[in-house]
C-alpha cells in the first residue's frame, strides 16, 4: 500500500510558515490509518518540517519551461520507481494533466482549497471535464467550492460520484469560558479583500465607546498599507499557528469580514473550535465554517460594529454563541480523516457485492410503474421501488414492468408514442407470467381497453392503482391529475392515493379508494441525523418536474417564494436549499449524502395545502432522522404528535419554530428521534405494500393500520 501527496510548489510544509493545504496535509496525515504508507512530496526552503515521511523535490533550472512543470517531471521520475496505488494532488489542477500524460495506471485524487475557477487547469469547461475523467475524486473543501466547478457543467456530471465535500479541520482544545476574556480578534492578511478596512473602522468604534474592551489583529499585508491605531489595539503581526490559537483561547468575539469569495475559510473554524462568538460575512464557503454564529446580512463597518456592540452588552448572547459553537463543533481532524480514509478505501480496498433473493412465493404480482432504467438509477429510491420491495419482503414473486422506458424504447415512425407496441408487450408478459395481481403506479400509457382485455382473458385477475401527485383543486396540474386517475377506474379494483379520499369529490361512489402514506424503506432511510451534530440548520429541494432543474419561462413556483421569504426573515440560520436560484437539484446517492448534513427538514409541496398529501419527500426527511417541518394544513397531526413532527401556522410561525429549534439541540435531536421511530414503524413500505394487496383483493386483515379506520 503506498500513497504518494504532492503539494503544490513553494507550499511551506512547516510549521513555522505553514498555510491551510500544509496544515491540513499535516492534521489529517498524522490521524490516518495510511500514515506509514504515505509519503508527502513537496518544495519549500524551511529546514524545520512538520514529523511525517516528506521527500524535498528542488527542480533543475529551465528557463525554457516553468518551475512549476520542472517540479512535477521531477516528481514523475520518483513515481516511475515507486508506483504508488493512489497520488494525491492538492490544490494545483494543472498538474494533473502533467502526471496523466506520463503516469499510466495511476489513481488521482484531486483536492481544491480554493476557487476552481480561478485556478489554472480548470477555469474553462473543458479542462474541468478533463480532471472529471481522469480522477478517482475530486475533493472540495466546501459545497461553495464544488457548484463553482459545476457551473455550466452538464447534468452528467452533477450527481457525480467522483466529487465529494471535506470540510478542513480544526483541533476542538478543551474549553472554559471562564478563560474568555474581553477581546475582539481578527486573523488574516491586513487587506481589503479581507475586510480588514471594514474589520478596523468597526473595532475602533467598539473600543472608543467601551473602555474595557481590547482588539487584537494578526497578519500581516506587505503590500497594503491600511493602518489602525488604538491605546486598546494590538497589532501582533504574523504569528506561529500554535500562537494564533492560543489567542483565540482567550478571545470572545473574532470577526471574519471577507470581501472576496472564501471557498472555506480557517480562521472562522479555528475561532468556533476554541468557543469564540463568530462574526463572519455571507461570502463563498464561509457559512459553512460554523454551526453556530452570526452571519452579516451587510457587509460593512457600520453593520459589523452593530453586531460586535450587540454581542458586547448582551452577555447571555454572547456566552450561548460561545458554548454553541463549541458544542456543536464537528470537523475535527478525527472526523475529517475518517473521511479521507473512507475515501481511500473505495479504491483500495473495493466492497464485494453480494445479491440477495427472496425465493418464496404467494402471489404473483406485475408491478407496472416508471423504474427509471434509462436514467441510469437516479431515481433509485423512489416510491415504486419502495412498495416493490414491501411486496418481495412479505414473500411474493415481483416481476417488475418499467412501462415508460419500454414506451421510449419502442417508438417509431410506425408507433410514434410507444404505446402500442408497450401495450402489446404488457399482453404477452401477461400470457407468460400468469399474475394474480397487477399494480399500476401512474402507467399513463397502459391504455383502458388493454385493462379491459386481460380482465376478460384472466377472471381472477385483480387490478390497484397507487397515485403520488397532487389533488388539491387549486393545485397544479389538477384537472390532469384528476383525468390520470379517472382514466382507467372501470377496470381498476381499488385506488390508492396520497391524499385523503374524503376530501376529493370527484371520486366516483362505486370506485374503492383508499389513503396510503408515502412508504418509508429500511433499505433507504438509513440515516439517523439525531444522533449526530449537522452543519446545516434547514434542508430543502425541488425539482421543476422529473428532469428539470428549473422553471419553464414565465411560470412560477409558489414554493420558491415561501422559501425566499422564509431565508428573508430567519436570521442565523444556514440553509441548505437546492432547485432555486439556479442551483441545481440533487439526485440519487447525492440527495442522501447532503440531507446528512442537515438538522431539519421542509416539507413543503406544490399547491395549497390538502388532507394528508405530502411529497414522498416527507419519508426522506422524517426517515432519515431529521426533523420534519410541516404545513398544519395537511393534517399530518391526526398521525404524528408535536413532540414527533413540527408543524408551522404560516412562515412567520415555522421562522420561530426554526430559530428555536438551532437554539435547543436536545429538542431537536429528540424530535427527530421520535418522528423516525414512528414514521418507520407504521409507516414502512411493507405495511403499505400489505395495505395495497390486501385491499386490492378485498382480505380481511388482523393488522391495524393507523392511516385507515378498520
Amino acid at each position: 500500500m503506498k500513497i504518494s501527496v504532492l503539494l503544490p510548489y513553494k507550499e511551506n510544509f512547516s510549521p513555522s510558515y505553514a498555510g491551510a493545504v500544509s496544515l491540513f496535509v499535516n492534521d489529517t496525515t498524522n490521524l490516518s490509518k495510511y500514515k506509514n504508507k504515505t509519503i508527502i512530496f513537496g518544495n519549500t526552503n524551511f529546514k524545520n518540517r512538520f514529523k511525517l515521511k516528506y521527500v524535498n523535490i528542488n527542480p533543475s533550472a529551465n528557463f525554457l519551461q516553468s518551475q512549476n512543470k520542472e517540479y512535477v517531471n521531477e516528481f514523475i521520475k520518483i513515481e516511475k520507481i515507486k508506483k504508488s496505488d493512489l497520488i494525491e494532488l492538492h490544490n494545483r489542477p494543472i498538474y494533473l494533466s502533467y502526471l496523466v500524460n506520463s503516469l499510466t495506471n495511476r489513481t488521482y485524487i484531486l483536492y481544491f482549497h480554493n476557487d476552481p475557477l480561478s485556478m489554472s487547469g480548470s477555469k474553462t469547461l473543458s479542462e474541468r471535464i478533463f480532471l472529471m475523467k481522469n480522477s478517482f475524486k475530486i475533493i472540495f473543501n466546501s459545497n461553495w467550492s464544488k457548484r463553482r466547478f459545476l457551473e455550466n457543467m452538464k447534468s452528467d456530471f452533477i450527481n457525480s460520484e467522483k466529487l465529494v465535500v471535506v470540510n478542513q479541520s480544526a483541533k476542538k482544545n478543551s474549553f472554559n469560558i471562564k478563560n474568555k476574556k474581553k477581546i475582539i480578534t481578527f486573523v488574516g492578511k491586513l487587506n481589503r479583500s479581507k475586510g480588514y478596512d471594514l474589520f478596523g473602522k468597526a473595532v475602533i468604534k467598539a473600543l472608543n465607546k467601551y473602555k474595557d474592551w481590547k482588539g487584537i489583529i494578526i497578519g500581516d499585508e506587505p503590500r497594503d498599507k491600511i493602518d489602525f491605531n488604538h491605546n486598546n489595539l494590538f497589532k501582533l503581526g504574523f504569528k506561529k499557528h500554535k500562537e494564533v490559537i492560543n489567542v483565540y483561547k482567550k478571545t470572545s468575539i473574532a470577526v471574519v469580514c471577507s470581501r472576496w469569495e472564501e471557498p472555506f475559510g480557517r480562521s472562522s473554524l479555528e475561532a468556533a473550535a476554541n468557543g469564540c462568538a463568530v462574526i463572519i460575512s455571507n461570502r463563498g464557503g464561509l457559512p459553512e465554517t460554523i454551526t453556530n454564529g452570526i452571519i452579516l446580512k451587510k457587509l460593512n463597518a457600520n453593520e459589523i460594529f452593530k453586531e460586535i456592540e450587540k454581542l458586547i452588552l448582551n452577555n447571555n448572547l454572547r456566552r450561548s454563541l460561545q458554548n454553541l459553537s463549541y458544542k456543536n463543533f464537528y470537523l475535527t481532524h478525527k472526523f475529517v480523516t475518517g473521511q479521507l480514509d473512507n475515501i481511500r478505501n473505495e479504491k483500495l480496498f473495493p466492497k464485494k457485492i453480494i445479491n440477495l433473493h427472496n425465493m418464496n412465493k404467494s402471489l404473483r404480482i406485475l408491478h407496472i410503474t416508471n423504474f427509471n432504467e434509462r436514467h441510469n438509477g437516479r431515481l433509485f429510491f423512489n416510491t415504486g421501488r419502495r412498495i416493490n420491495n414491501g411486496f418481495i419482503r412479505l414473500g411474493n414473486s415481483v416481476l417488475e414492468f418499467s412501462d415508460r422506458d419500454i414506451q421510449k424504447h419502442y417508438k417509431s415512425y410506425t408507433d410514434i408514442k410507444g404505446s402500442k407496441s408497450l401495450n402489446e408487450k404488457l399482453l404477452k408478459t401477461c400470457y407468460n407470467y400468469k399474475p394474480d395481481l397487477i399494480i399500476l403506479g401512474h402507467a399513463d400509457l397502459v391504455s383502458p381497453d388493454m385493462l379491459g382485455e386481460l380482465k376478460d382473458e384472466y377472471p381472477h385477475l385483480k387490478i390497484g392503482q397507487w397515485f403520488l401527485d397532487p389533488l388539491n383543486i387549486n393545485g397544479p396540474d389538477f384537472k390532469k391529475n384528476k383525468n390520470r386517475i379517472l382514466h382507467k377506474s372501470q377496470f381498476v379494483d381499488a385506488n390508492f392515493l396520497t391524499t385523503s379520499p374524503d376530501v376529493l369529490n370527484f371520486l366516483p361512489k362505486n370506485f374503492e379508494n383508499f389513503y396510503i402514506p408515502n412508504p418509508a424503506d429500511k433499505s433507504f432511510e438509513t440515516l439517523n441525523n439525531f444522533k449526530k451534530n449537522c452543519s446545516n440548520d434547514v434542508f430543502f429541494a425541488l425539482s421543476h418536474g422529473v428532469h428539470r432543474g428549473s422553471l419553464k419561462l414565465r411560470t412560477t413556483d409558489d414554493r420558491e417564494l415561501f422559501v425566499k421569504k422564509l431565508i428573508d426573515i430567519t436570521k442565523n440560520v444556514k440553509f441548505d436549499i437546492f432547485g432555486i436560484n439556479n442551483i441545481q437539484p440533487i439526485w440519487a446517492d447525492q440527495y442522501f449524502k447532503t440531507i446528512s448534513s442537515s438538522k431539519m427538514g421542509l416539507n413543503l409541496s406544490r399547491g395549497s395545502p390538502i388532507k394528508y398529501y405530502s411529497s414522498d419527500r416527507i419519508t426522506q426527511i422524517t426517515g432519515n432522522g431529521l426533523v420534519t417541518l410541516i404545513d398544519e394544513k395537511t393534517c399530518y397531526n391526526h398521525f404524528f404528535s408535536k413532540d414527533e413532527m413540527v408543524f408551522y401556522k404560516n412562515v412567520s410561525d415555522l421562522s420561530e419554530k426554526i430559530s428555536k429549534l438551532t437554539r435547543d439541540e436536545k429538542l431537536r435531536k429528540s424530535i427527530g428521534k421520535k418522528g423516525k421511530e414512528k414514521y418507520m414503524k407504521y409507516f414502512n413500505s411493507n405495511l403499505v405494500a400489505e395495505f395495497i394487496i390486501n385491499k386490492t383483493l378485498n382480505i380481511k386483515s388482523k393488522t391495524k393500520y393507523i392511516w385507515y379506520k378498520n
